[in-house]
């Protein structure tokens, strides 16, 4: 087995092969004065088990290339399989025609990381489910609920919990999260007038003096988060903290993050967190390279990947 990282999250792949104690493989990923993505292989990889950690985060185009190129260079190298390991998958939320005569982006990008020549996919958190199904070779969606739920348990008095879904489409997630914690589950009901802005209508369910935890998968503009948080409040919660997996968090997300209700923003590393993310006083990253890393391991020895997440 050996790992590679493109240029989207070297601190994560860094920390995964830490984890499996092997070194980083040797790779060059650069540019040509016109930016095109040049690749180049610095070890013999011939009938190995090849490992690419890249999200294909901002820059996502970018990022995206960087992958297909890298999968295509271990293919002609003569690498025994490739595993394309994206914990965040990007173009996730273009996932059906969401009106006339428009992409179903998802599906493309999977037949363009399947046609590239990668043997196999591990991501996490898909934004739907149904995008494993969208792949030609096997694919595994990891949960971040274990990380999440063992940091909620250190952190917070179970009894007096309340775990909430921001959005009407998220309440499967939020009930599996619920479920692991043993303790209640309420609903913020929103309409959305147009694309990065949401209006908080109506919260289902007693939240009065309850510790709330908002769970997500994607935190982009902040306003759904932000807007929730202060409707919670509103009705009566003592405190409100969000879960969040993938932190996007894109133009002034995180100003709006930092002057918000919110108690705590708590995100995975699944994209390289930036300064501001660091030091904004409110946001908290979790490590996701144990639970990638042990997934990786289990992958590559063969073994069962999903009794990771068996409660």
């Amino acid at each position: 087995m050996k790992v590679f990282a493109g240029n989207s999250n070297r601190q994560l792949a860094e920390a995964i092969c830490k984890y499996l104690n092997l070194p980083l493989g040797k790779a060059s990923v650069r540019r040509f004065a016109d930016q095109e993505i040049f690749v180049e292989i610095q070890e013999n990889v011939r009938g190995e088990d090849i490992f690419i950690i890249q999200p294909t985060s901002s820059p996502t185009n970018d990022h995206l290339m960087e992958l297909l190129i890298m999968i295509d260079a271990f293919r002609r190298a003569s690498a025994k399989r490739i595993t394309a390991v994206i914990p965040y998958f990007g173009y996730a939320r273009q996932d059906r025609k969401s009106g006339s005569r428009t992409p179903i982006s998802a599906k493309l990008v999977a037949n363009l990381i399947t046609e590239s020549g990668a043997d196999r996919v591990m991501t996490m958190d898909l934004h739907a489910a149904q995008i494993q199904g969208f792949f030609d070779i096997p694919t595994d969606n990891l949960y971040a609920a274990p990380l999440l739920t063992r940091d909620i348990k250190d952190n917070y008095d179970l009894k007096n919990l309340m775990v909430v879904s921001p959005d009407v489409g998220g309440v499967a997630r939020a009930r599996s999260l619920a479920k692991r914690l043993d303790c209640l589950l309420a609903i913020v009901d929103k309409r959305r007038d147009r694309p990065g802005e949401s209006e908080v209508m109506n919260v289902i369910g007693d939240v009065t003096g309850k510790d709330c935890i908002l769970i997500d998968d994607i935190i982009d503009s902040g306003g759904t988060l932000c807007n929730a948080a202060e409707a919670l409040l509103k009705q009566g919660a003592s405190s409100v903290t969000a879960y969040i997996t993938h932190g996007v968090l894109s133009g002034g997300a995180v100003a709006r993050v930092s002057s918000s209700k919110l108690r705590e923003l708590v995100i995975t590393d699944s994209i390289q967190p930036t300064t501001a993310v660091l030091s904004a006083p409110n946001i908290r990253v979790l490590s996701s390279a144990t639970l990638l890393g042990e997934a990786i391991d289990r992958t590559s020895a063969e073994a069962s990947v999903s009794s990771l997440f068996d409660d």
